[in-house]
């Protein structure tokens, strides 16, 4: 079910996609047209080096609905797509891919899951057109590794066919490189997500901007949302817990340590004085960092003025 007073943002993030990025904005202008849907898109030339902004130029010019961010410089889709979502104005946002190999006739359908009372819709691409060695099997494995750790069970990660309420968005702070992230980021200020399977298409122009490359940064994003998932609002728990089985257990040791050098052995060249000793030192510093933790979070949340709670709606004699 689809409002169509409802104003639909569509977010398409480009670099060097010239020979696509026309095709598919007259893709997305006949499916919102068709579905009478009221719409604008917001492309964001994450600085290309092709003719891109000359082509953007022009269908600026022919399509009222499109506005352009063009970015100084390349920054990534992380970057692109935070200056869409803040440069947006719609109740509801769509974010797709600029190279045609997401197929806009799936928006009503992820319109049509918000308006049910979700937060945010992700895509699965259950048929993917791209290679297997490359970029089917790495993502496959991605996407079992990052649901097992943050404990949000979905098919697809990588795929940009998404719609969120703008509420939630208000509330993620984008930086780095977390956009693949966003459903974990959501899940985290509480939102009510679905999957659902989207068509999936062949890339028909240019190239893929990512490479294998890109799971280590998967890597090493994963442990930042890992930490946000568990520990953001108690940091504590985390490194406290563990500087404490440090030192407990350093206590333990020096304590064996004592009583037998009482009883006339020697203690100065066993390994377990410089375990104990490590042990230790590595536990006080543990929990300083969960005191300094806790005190950044603070920090943190007060600076921004953000709760550390989320409000979905408030009942009242009132409101029935």
């Amino acid at each position: 079910m689809t409002n169509p007073n409802q104003l639909i943002s569509i977010i398409i993030p480009v670099f060097n996609e010239s020979e696509s990025i026309g095709y598919l904005l007259d893709e997305v202008l006949n499916v919102m047209c068709s579905n009478k849907l009221n719409f604008e898109i917001v492309v964001v030339n994450d600085g290309s080096q092709d003719s891109t902004s000359n082509v953007l130029d022009e269908l600026t010019i022919k399509i009222k609905e499109l506005s352009v961010i063009s970015l100084r410089t390349n920054y990534g889709q992380t970057a692109a797509m935070a200056a869409g979502f803040d440069n947006s104005n719609g109740e509801v946002v769509i974010t797709l891919d600029g190279d045609l190999q997401n197929d806009p006739n799936d928006i009503p359908k992820l319109i049509s899951h918000i308006n049910e009372g979700y937060d945010l819709i992700c895509g699965w691409r259950y048929d993917r057109k791209d290679k297997l060695i490359n970029r089917r099997i790495p993502s496959k494995i991605a996407n079992k590794l990052i649901a097992n750790v943050t404990g949000l069970k979905l098919h697809d990660y990588g795929c940009s066919l998404k719609a969120f309420k703008k509420e939630i968005l208000d509330d993620i702070k984008l930086y780095g490189e977390l956009h693949r992230f966003l459903p974990v980021l959501a899940k985290i200020e509480g939102a009510k997500i679905k999957e659902i399977k989207v068509n999936h298409r062949s890339r028909k122009y240019g190239s893929s901007k990512y490479g294998i490359d890109r799971t280590f940064r998967v890597l090493m994003d994963l442990l930042t949302v890992w930490f946000m998932t568990k520990f953001l609002t108690r940091p504590m728990y985390g490194f406290g817990f563990v500087g404490i089985i440090s030192i407990l257990v350093s206590l333990g040791m020096t304590s064996y340590l004592f009583i037998i050098k009482i009883l006339g052995e020697d203690i100065g060249n066993r390994p377990m004085l410089m375990f104990a000793l490590i042990l230790g030192i590595a536990g006080v510093q543990l929990f300083s960092f969960g005191l300094l933790s806790e005190l950044l979070i603070r920090t943190y949340h007060e600076s921004q003025n953000r709760p550390i709670y989320r409000i979905r709606k408030i009942q009242t004699k009132m409101n029935n």
